[in-house]
């Protein structure tokens, strides 16, 4: 297995998780693991279902694959 193209393969699981750490992990402090687990499975669904994205040309990830 060579690395070319690696970087570019990873790219959108990248910017998620960068998503995950700017918009929710680092704006809360949870006390518990089942809050933890709550809040990302909540912000999933709003990253899924509610937020737009400017690579999906404004539109949210389940409408633009759901086309």
């Amino acid at each position: 297995m060579d690395s070319k193209g690696r970087a570019l393969d990873n790219i959108l699981i990248e910017r998620l998780w960068r998503s995950v750490k700017y918009e929710e992990v680092y704006l809360n402090e949870y006390k518990k693991m089942s809050d933890a687990y709550i809040s990302l499975k909540n912000y999933f669904k709003f990253y899924n279902e509610e937020r737009f994205h400017q690579v999906l040309n404004y539109k949210v990830p389940k409408e633009f694959y759901l086309i």
